[in-house]
């Protein structure tokens, strides 16, 4: 089974984005509008993607209905990562209404757009980590490089959190950044219970310049921490596009990984997505 891990839709008509509502110029004609399954389930069957994770884009339980919606309505939605108030005083009954939906997966704060990089250690938010930790809940880090420090520190006080590190960390590609980047990864591919999306490149680089050689050092670094059994392609579509089509990314990253095995391609490509997830074949729902 081929498994994008990573894409969101959105209908801004909810009122709930945003950060859709800060873009402007040509990201804003490109994102500022509703993007369905109607318009990604062509590119995926060209593709050969059998079935995605559906991923949150917005900081609302509101979005978390809508999307788990789509996933009821789309078999090829084989699960859902939802916002949910990590600072809430239930958190702990919020999580268990989400997990009583066989769809959703995991949980995913917008940590990149809070502006305390310290966010994820208030007391708060470690009390849901200590239940996500118990749960055995997926949970998805949405970090630029500022927050991989508190991610470390995060990771030592829960040891068996299952997390997932979106797009790799968010490197400023364009810069040719890599450290601390390079050793943070490393570090954090130290926890066995990580795992890392190759995920979200093309828009941390050069948007009209960018080629796959500027992706294949960032990378080969994720492969070498990670493994390819802890690594799992994410297309980030639609966001992407300001980019780079659903095709051309594909096409860049498979050209950034090089020879592979065929294992190791498969975990890539779905079977990493599908162990972190505890996914389903399509067929099945």
């Amino acid at each position: 089974m081929r498994i994008d891990s990573h894409q969101h839709f959105w209908d801004p008509a909810r009122g709930d984005y945003g950060w859709l509502e800060a873009l402007e110029g040509e990201a804003a004609r490109r994102l500022r509008r509703p993007i369905l399954p109607a318009e990604l389930a062509p590119q995926l069957a060209q593709a050969r993607i059998d079935s995605t994770v559906l991923v949150q884009a917005a900081p609302s339980e509101a979005e978390a209905a809508f999307l788990l919606a789509l996933a009821d309505q789309h078999d090829f939605i084989a699960g859902v990562v939802v916002w949910l108030d990590m600072e809430a005083a239930d958190f702990e009954q919020r999580l268990s209404r989400l997990q009583q939906h066989p769809r959703f997966v995991g949980v995913r704060p917008m940590i990149h757009d809070l502006p305390d990089p310290e966010w994820m250690l208030r007391p708060s938010v470690r009390r849901a980590f200590a239940v996500l930790e118990a749960r055995d809940v997926c949970f998805d880090f949405l970090v630029r490089p500022a927050h991989l420090p508190p991610l470390l520190r995060t990771l030592g006080e829960f040891p068996r959190l299952r997390a997932v590190l979106d797009h790799i960390g968010k490197p400023e590609i364009r810069a040719r950044q890599w450290e601390p980047w390079s050793a943070q990864l490393k570090a954090i591919s130290e926890h066995p219970n990580v795992f890392c999306k190759l995920s979200g490149m093309v828009t941390e680089a050069s948007h009209e310049r960018w080629q796959p050689a500027d992706l294949q050092p960032y990378v080969r670094h994720v492969l070498e921490c990670f493994t390819p059994a802890r690594c799992m392609y994410g297309s980030d579509w639609p966001v992407c596009t300001l980019a780079g089509s659903y095709a051309q990314v594909l096409a860049a990253l498979e050209q950034a990984l090089g020879q592979l095995d065929a294992l190791a391609h498969a975990r890539i490509f779905g079977g990493a997505a599908a162990e972190f997830y505890r996914l389903s074949p399509p067929s099945s729902h």
